[in-house]
């Protein structure tokens, strides 16, 4: 129906940009990129414990002492 408009008033539309499927596109890369965040987060927390344990566990007494039980 609309070749036929077109044939006889010979005016040629160009096709409309699909910006809803651009739209969603931008979306899904925004979530990716929010996620991938989110996990390397969470990830540097997972580690940073792990470090604090290993500073936890030396001695608390200053280098200077002998603490050597007899």
């Amino acid at each position: 129906m609309q070749c036929e408009i077109i044939a006889r008033t010979g005016t040629f539309t160009m096709a409309k940009t699909n910006y809803t499927f651009e739209k969603r596109q931008k979306e899904l890369a925004k979530q990716k990129k929010q996620a991938d965040k989110l996990l390397k987060k969470n990830a540097s927390k997972e580690e940073q414990p792990q470090d604090e344990l290993a500073q936890d566990e030396l001695p608390d007494s200053p280098a200077g002492e002998n603490t050597v039980a007899q």
